[in-house]
């Protein structure tokens, strides 16, 4: 029989997820919630009113658990990691191309 551990995804291996599954879920999960945030915060937020806020940030960390569960044999974290890399180079090129379109400003 296979063991598990060839089998976790790079990320769960590394916190030890098959060997202390209580708190190495708890660091997957929160790991998760923060890089959704920071891929929403990147690439989709706009102003919204704080009610309005406070459902979205729910459902996305509502939505972190069933992507916790998948990451352990799915890459998701690690696919979170390049997103928000790509979502923070595109920022940085936006802004860094409005500043020299508005030196003044």
């Amino acid at each position: 029989m296979e063991d598990i551990q060839s089998r976790l995804s790079p990320i769960p291996r590394l916190l030890r997820v098959d060997e202390n599954p209580d708190s190495g879920m708890w660091i997957l999960y929160i790991l998760i919630v923060f890089l959704c945030i920071i891929a929403y915060k990147l690439g989709f937020a706009r102003k919204l009113p704080l009610l309005k806020s406070v459902i979205v940030y729910l459902f996305l960390i509502l939505g972190s658990t069933i992507l916790t569960f998948l990451a352990i044999f799915l890459p998701v974290a690690e696919g979170l990691i390049v997103i928000a890399l790509v979502l923070a180079v595109y920022r940085f090129r936006r802004w860094r191309e409005g500043a020299r379109e508005n030196p003044g400003e």
